[in-house]
């Protein structure tokens, strides 16, 4: 049998240098499909924003649809990632704990990424964009079940009606969270946004 041959230095190099500027142009599109939207986007507007040449980016992607494809791969993967691990080990918590474990890590990961936040929130938002955070949504909002489930005695109907809920009033505050100045402004609606899910949460079925 033929040993592999192992992967050299250089080839190593050259693809250290590909991934960062994926990523590089990846953080240029969110900013700019945030900004003008994703249908008055062009690729010559992301490469502007990227500070390369349109050649450049389209030796990684080759239209503006295989971008998006792209930031909804990095979507999953990190956004996802994090919104696990943000309601990971609450269970058997006290709700007022656990919320404010949850909302600060959660606030934490959205204000981090200013920009996939403002693309999220658009109404021309891209189909791949769109189609994947549904399913992320859905995967997000099974864990805010089993989180309930584990601080309330609710039926199978009234765990989907409240995880929906939470994730509608999470979602609506979130966007001026993550628009407002750190520090005190930012505080005052955090501590909303954990003041209203704890009254919902705590009321009776």
């Amino acid at each position: 049998m033929t040993a592999t041959a192992p992967v050299s230095v250089p080839t190593r190099r050259r693809q250290s240098r590909g991934e960062a500027r994926i990523e590089q142009i990846l953080d240029a599109a969110t900013l700019v499909f945030a900004e003008k939207g994703y249908e008055a986007t062009t690729t010559n507007a992301i490469a502007a924003r990227a500070g390369i040449s349109p050649g450049s980016l389209y030796q990684f992607f080759s239209n503006k649809e295989a971008i998006a494809e792209g930031l909804a791969e990095r979507y999953v993967r990190e956004i996802g990632a994090v919104d696990a691990e943000a309601l990971d080990d609450l269970e058997g918590v006290p709700l007022a704990q656990a919320l404010d474990l949850a909302i600060d890590r959660l606030v934490a990961a959205n204000v981090a990424n200013p920009g996939m936040k403002a693309l999220l929130a658009r109404t021309d938002m891209p189909p791949q964009m769109e189609a994947a955070t549904i399913s992320l949504h859905e995967a997000v909002r099974a864990r805010v079940e089993r989180l309930l489930q584990s601080q309330c005695e609710l039926s199978a109907e009234q765990l989907r009606v409240r995880s929906g809920v939470v994730m509608q009033i999470s979602k609506a505050l979130m966007v001026p969270i993550c628009g407002a100045d750190e520090g005190p402004e930012r505080d005052v609606l955090v501590g909303e946004l954990k003041r209203v899910l704890y009254a919902y949460l705590s009321a009776p079925a």
